[in-house]
């Protein structure tokens, strides 16, 4: 997941998630929506790919870039998480619930 933070903490990055988001592109279609050159861009897919947020597929003669909608719910998920707002994992919450657990014991030993 490090790596997926790594790449969104780039705006370039976010935008090109957002546009994607919208339809699956072409390097030539994301690269018309930027001031820069097409290789900066194609880093840019270069880190999204490595992160696994964009997928590509060739079609023809042509790449077609798309989001990898599952990772990216991972990290919303670990986000939602840590806000309090989104649903724990099985692990977790049996995790959080030994360690309360202890703590309750701990606590109920030092009033007796």
């Amino acid at each position: 997941m490090n790596e997926s933070f790594k790449a969104l903490a780039d705006p370039t990055r976010r935008q090109i998630i957002r546009l994607l988001r919208e339809k699956d592109r072409t390097a030539g279609e994301i690269a018309d929506f930027f001031n820069m050159s097409k290789p900066s861009i194609s880093h840019h897919l270069n880190a999204l790919k490595h992160a696994d947020l964009v997928q590509d597929e060739r079609k023809g003669q042509f790449i077609m870039y798309s989001l990898n909608t599952t990772v990216l719910e991972e990290v919303l998920g670990w986000l939602l998480e840590l806000t309090g707002t989104g649903k724990q994992t099985e692990t977790e919450s049996k995790s959080l619930d030994g360690k309360q657990s202890r703590q309750n014991m701990h606590s109920e030993k030092e009033d007796d």
